[in-house]
Order: C-alpha cells, then structure tokens, then sequence
C-alpha cells in the first residue's frame, strides 16, 4: 500500500466515510513565479479555494471534466499527502468572462488585472507546449473546491 493509499484509509476512517468511497486522484499545486509549497500553503490556511484550467488542456488530454464532490489529495512537493479537497463547483467559461470574484478565490493576486495578465502569460505558455492560441475567449475551467480532511 502507497502512502497515499494509506493516507486515503485514514481520511475514510477518520471521517467515518465509507470504506467503498474513491479517491478522484491526488492535486499538485504549483504555478510560475512560486516556488516550494507556498501554493500548498494558500489551500491550508483556506485562502486558495479556487483555480482554473485551460478547457484545451482537458480536450488535447482526452481526459473528463471533473464534477462537483470528487474527492482529492493535495500533495506537496514532495509527494507527500497533506488534505483532501472536495470540489464544489465547476464552470467552463470564457477566459474574458472571469470576475474578480471568482479570480480572487485562487488567493494569489491582488486584483483582475494582475490575475488576467498572469493568466494570460501562462495560456500563452501553455499553448506553446500543447499546440493552441490564447483568445480573449479561450475556454476555461473554474473548479472551485473546500478542505475537509488534513
């Protein structure tokens, strides 16, 4: 058993879930311009309850989108398990129809312009690698979650 299987059995028992309940897959939060586990840190003081993700990165990927109340533990650098989000809300919506107050969930910036511009320089990057163009109107998705196991 891994240890993120183990911290699994723990969360399960600890919160009297049931033993049945699956694990959605485990969450590294890293982004430019920070370095360790400062991300990480955000979420655990409740600060970081939101982040976005390119649709392209989903459809490039082939992988589903993720749904309202799948479970997730968020590791740190190390790969070593730390909580256990829960996602609440999941949105696809256009990059220049993002509101301050959904930007400001992700705890990191200190208004829309700051957070759109960072934003925009990691699509741009981003595109780069995968293969598409940042447009005002690139798709992207709001996830939304809470803490409920650390």
């Amino acid at each position: 058993m891994t240890e993120l299987d183990e911290y699994w059995q723990k969360f399960l028992s600890d919160t009297g879930r049931s033993p049945d309940e699956r694990c959605s897959g485990d969450l590294f939060f890293e982004a430019k311009g920070f370095v360790g586990n400062e991300l990480l840190s955000l979420v655990l003081a409740g600060k970081k309850t939101a982040f976005f993700t390119s649709y392209a990165t989903f459809a490039i990927d082939g992988e589903p989108l993720p749904v309202s109340g799948e479970l997730y533990i968020v590791v740190d650098k190390n790969n070593q398990p730390q909580c256990v989000i829960e996602f609440a809300n999941i949105q696809v919506l256009p990059y220049n129809e993002i509101t301050w107050e959904m930007a400001k969930l992700e705890g990191e910036d200190e208004n829309l312009e700051a957070w759109r511009e960072k934003q925009r320089e990691y699509l741009e990057d981003e595109g780069a690698v995968l293969g598409f163009d940042f447009t005002p109107d690139i798709r992207l998705v709001f996830q939304n979650f809470r803490v409920i196991y650390k």
